[in-house]
């Protein structure tokens, strides 16, 4: 029987984060698999440590946790429901030193319940934000902007 998806206490949590990120992938949003594990789309089920408001859908930004199913890549992965982190957003988002970031899609990485990724490596960008905050993943990208 598989444990439930829990989230461990060795997940970075109040790592700050270098710009003012706007969340705005809703719960229902689909996000393209930056990694090699073999999935290709994603779709947002939940947002890890989110306190909202009543009838609000939670959010998440880049270098959010969220809860995801699989719904297009490999015939073993479709239908799992695994964590991932968002790694770019299309919304712009300003850092501290005043320039606008924007990425041209939605992409997550998939990651364990420690917070290691799946894949071995990101041949697509990655936001700074998200590789500051995950460190694993940000080593394992080919680009970080």
């Amino acid at each position: 029987m598989a444990k439930p998806l829990g989230v461990s206490k060795n997940l970075p949590t109040g790592k700050a984060i270098t710009a003012r990120i706007q969340p705005n992938l809703p719960v229902g949003a689909r996000l393209k698999c930056a990694d090699n594990t073999g999935a290709k789309e994603l779709e947002i089920i939940a947002v890890k440590r989110y306190r909202g408001v009543r009838r609000r859908l939670p959010m998440a930004g880049v270098g959010t946790l969220v809860v995801c199913s699989v719904k297009k890549g490999r015939q073993d992965l479709r239908k799992q429901v695994v964590l991932a982190v968002v790694v770019r957003q299309k919304k712009p988002y300003t850092r501290f030193n005043g320039s606008k970031i924007r990425f041209e899609d939605n992409a997550a990485v998939i990651v364990g319940e420690d917070g290691l990724p799946k894949g071995t490596e990101i041949k697509t960008p990655v936001a700074r934000e998200a590789a500051e905050r995950w460190t694993k993943i940000g080593s394992i990208a080919s680009m970080v902007v």
